[in-house]
Parts: C-alpha cells; sequence; structure tokens
C-alpha cells in the first residue's frame, strides 16, 4: 500500500479555528436576531405613522397646505382597559373644512384612592383616511398621571391634510373617526 504524504488530515489547530468562527457566526446571527425582535415593536410603529398603516394618523406641525371648501366629521371614541379605574368622557363630534386646524378635549377622571398613570393608544378609521390625518398636539404621546379623585381635559390638535379632497378613492368619506383605547401603564 501506497501513502500519499501529499494529502494530510486536518489539524486540531485549524478544526478548532473553524469551530470557533462558527461559533461567532452563529452568536452574530442569534444576537442580531434577538435585536430584530426588540426593535419590531418600533420600527412598525414609525413605519404606521410614516404610511398611515392601520389607520394611524401622523404627527405634524401644523397645516401648512391651507384649507380645502370640502366638509369633514370627525368623531371621537374612547375604550378603557378594565385594569384604568378612569371616567373618560370623549370629546365631541367636529365638523369642519379640510385642512382646518381643531383642538377638542378628552376629559378624564380618576376614580380610586390613589394616584394612577395610564396611556393611550390610538387609531383611526376607516384606515385609509389615517394617512391624511395629523396629530399637531394630543396627551397620547406622553403618559398621563391623576391623583385620586383628579378630573384632567386632555387636548387633542389636529387637522386632516388637504391632499385628503385631491384622493378621488376618498371622495364618499364624510367621517373619520379617532378611536383611543386608555389602559394602565
Amino acid at each position: 500500500m501506497i501513502l500519499d504524504r501529499s494529502v494530510q488530515p486536518a489539524s486540531t489547530t485549524s478544526l478548532h479555528h473553524r469551530n470557533r468562527r462558527t461559533f461567532r457566526l452563529l452568536l452574530c446571527g442569534a444576537t442580531g436576531m434577538l435585536g430584530l425582535a426588540f426593535l419590531a415593536v418600533p420600527l412598525y410603529g414609525l413605519f404606521c405613522s410614516v404610511t398611515g398603516y392601520g389607520g394611524t394618523p401622523g404627527q405634524s406641525e401644523g397645516n401648512v397646505k391651507g384649507v380645502v371648501d370640502r366638509p369633514i366629521t370627525v368623531s371621537f371614541d374612547a375604550n378603557i382597559d378594565r385594569g384604568l379605574p378612569w371616567a373618560i368622557r370623549r370629546a365631541d363630534p367636529v365638523t369642519s373644512r379640510i385642512g382646518s386646524v381643531e383642538v377638542v378635549n378628552y376629559r378624564a377622571t380618576n376614580l380610586s384612592d390613589q394616584p394612577v398613570t395610564g396611556m393611550a393608544v390610538f387609531n383611526v378609521t376607516p384606515d385609509r383616511a389615517g394617512y391624511y390625518f395629523n396629530k399637531v398636539e394630543c396627551f397620547c404621546f406622553t403618559e398621563q398621571t391623576l391623583q385620586p379623585g383628579e378630573t384632567l381635559d386632555m387636548p387633542i390638535q389636529f387637522f386632516v391634510d388637504p391632499d385628503f379632497a385631491g384622493n378621488p378613492e376618498l371622495d364618499t368619506i364624510g367621517e373619520i373617526t379617532l378611536s383611543y383605547t386608555f389602559y394602565r401603564k
């Protein structure tokens, strides 16, 4: 039997080096996936606020495009999670011209005997209108803490982007609903 001395088995050092490299790649991949899992919620929120996906209204400094002579009614809704001991009075509906900046107030009362912090999440229906609904200022941007028995007016300053009137797919929409769900923080 003739042995070919030019072909040698992999050395243990070479095998050890490949195993370490494989381990590093797997560790980097797992760390990257974990990082993406943590970033998924804020990235999805950013995506929704930019595109209006799922009825998510945008945030704006104010309306710079002017007012369109087409009326739109904005109605308001409030839902309260069972864990939040608050009473919420929603804002009254507003009918105005598209592009007009409006201010309305929700009113919250803490029904418990201790301070309670709450937060609100929101959406707009119909979903297609979410892209055009812009909030300039809103209580929903921050947590709200109410002392025992305290009542607080919570303002929302908003407008419907005038481009809404230029979209023929939205010609049949005459009412938009801004809905909040309040929960304990």
